[in-house]
């Protein structure tokens, strides 16, 4: 109850200081990346990769380095984000899983409260939610600065929310995407991938369209100035899910949900800091909704983090948490995660993990697959073929922030999983989540190549009573 007070009484200082500032709403653009990982760009600790505009919203906002989203998947991560529920709550949580007519977005919201609203790019939300933007254009390919123009122009006098949905850094990859590339020799290499030139080439390329997607932000950002609209825009960037590779998209690991969050609004944030707060994404919804002045649905999950943008207020997580089902493979994986530790349950222990199609025939993955065979995988690498897999699986995230460490095995930690546990069973009950038990689908790829041998999802068996 104190909590709740704090939050409320911090949330209306924020109103007050912004209605102080401007009586403007405030224009909010989303920047979402497609599969690209929070390590890999220059303000989060990435040397290698040229991401000259994206450091600079750094520089110059906000940088979250501990903000977590509520699956490692596109379509049931952006469901989640525009509505702020949990995909199992909406039902979308099965990769293509469209929005019920039923649901209601931000855009909705913010369109009644006068905004217009655009969405740029990649849907993958379903028509009905689509349908909730004043104006939708897909392109041909990654959104550019003259479809951010045509909205701009579209919108005229009213404040507009936009989401720049990228197409990028998705598979597949060529090469030459920018002019100058990066160099194979210099990308980094983690841990859980075998150090192959093959790996090596896979990650350069994925590092050149986060930086093709990294110049259009900068376009999109010359052409706000140039329309005097930039000091009262408000500007994230984040991802969907972790980057396209093996034990990490698709995965609970902090690698498949840890999401890069970069808030920058010159109006109100005048000097650059960086925040540690655990957060959830799914505060995403309510802090648009918070900024534009609209008052939060109570289907909402979480609250506002506007407080944290200007230093008015304090907004942390104890827990964040969440969940992998179908993509291309079933699956029914929870997690938990505090400050300190990750607490995994998986159920179809007797399977190994599910590959995405999307990294079935990537050169990384062929090279974790040949090593395999030739008996070269080390323990890091070899985790993600592990079948029987673990029910409970615990880590460190300070000390091991890879995750290669399962301690759920140590008597000493029971303790520690007795706690997470429970806060996660809490969760699952509060959000309408369902057991393992009474929903299967079939796979469509083979689990360990990620060979698709079926097209489209296919049906389901054991579905819930009420499907």
């Amino acid at each position: 109850m104190r909590t709740l007070f704090l939050y409320t009484v911090f949330s209306l200082l924020f109103q007050i200081t912004f209605a102080q500032s401007t009586t403007d709403q405030p224009n909010i653009i989303v920047f979402i990346a497609d599969d690209a990982g929070w390590r890999d760009f220059g303000c989060y600790g990435n040397s290698s990769i040229q991401t000259p505009n994206i450091d600079q919203l750094a520089a110059e906002g906000v940088r979250f380095t501990n903000v977590f989203l509520p699956t490692p998947q596109c379509s049931p991560t952006r469901t989640s984000l525009l509505t702020g529920q949990f995909a199992h709550t909406l039902r979308t949580e099965d990769l293509h899983t469209p929005l019920d007519t039923d649901e209601r977005t931000v855009a909705h919201h913010l369109g009644a409260a006068g905004y217009y609203t655009a969405l740029l790019g990649k849907s993958h939300i379903g028509k009905e939610a689509t349908n909730q933007f004043d104006y939708f254009n897909p392109g041909k390919g990654n959104p550019r600065g003259q479809d951010l123009a045509t909205a701009l122009n579209n919108a005229g006098d009213q404040p507009i929310f936009t989401w720049f949905a990228f197409f990028d850094p998705h598979r597949s990859y060529q090469p030459n995407t920018i002019t100058n590339s990066h160099n194979p020799d210099e990308v980094v290499i983690p841990p859980y991938l075998a150090d192959t030139p093959e790996t090596r080439q896979d990650l350069a390329m994925y590092y050149d369209e986060i930086s093709r997607m990294d110049s259009v932000i900068g376009a999109s950002l010359a052409l706000l100035e140039d329309r005097g609209k930039r000091e009262n825009t408000v500007i994230i960037f984040m991802t969907d899910n972790g980057k396209p590779f093996t034990r990490a998209k698709g995965t609970l690991y902090d690698e498949g949900i840890k999401t890069p969050f970069i808030v920058y609004w010159p109006a109100q944030i005048n000097e650059a800091s960086t925040n540690d707060n655990l957060l959830t994404s799914l505060r995403l919804a309510p802090t648009i909704l918070d900024l534009a002045g609209v008052e939060k649905p109570e289907a909402i999950f979480s609250e506002s983090m506007a407080p944290l943008f200007n230093g008015s207020g304090s907004v942390a997580d104890k827990y964040v948490f969440s969940e992998r089902n179908w993509h291309d493979c079933d699956e029914h994986m929870r997690s938990v995660r505090s400050d300190s530790f990750k607490l995994i349950v998986n159920s179809y222990i007797e399977l190994p993990h599910g590959t995405a199609a999307d990294l079935a025939g990537s050169l990384s993955h062929q090279s974790l697959l040949r090593w395999k065979e030739e008996g070269k995988l080390n323990e890091a690498q070899s985790l993600i073929f592990q079948v029987p897999r673990p029910v409970i699986e615990l880590y460190d995230v300070i000390n091991d922030p890879y995750e290669l460490n399962n301690l759920a095995f140590r008597a000493e930690y029971r303790p520690t999983i007795r706690k997470h546990y429970d806060a996660l069973q809490q969760w699952m009950k509060e959000t309408s989540d369902f057991s393992p038990h009474f929903r299967r689908r079939y796979d469509n790829t083979d689990r360990v190549t990620g060979a698709m041998f079926m097209g489209g999802p296919p049906e389901m068996y054991a579905p819930l009573p009420n499907e």
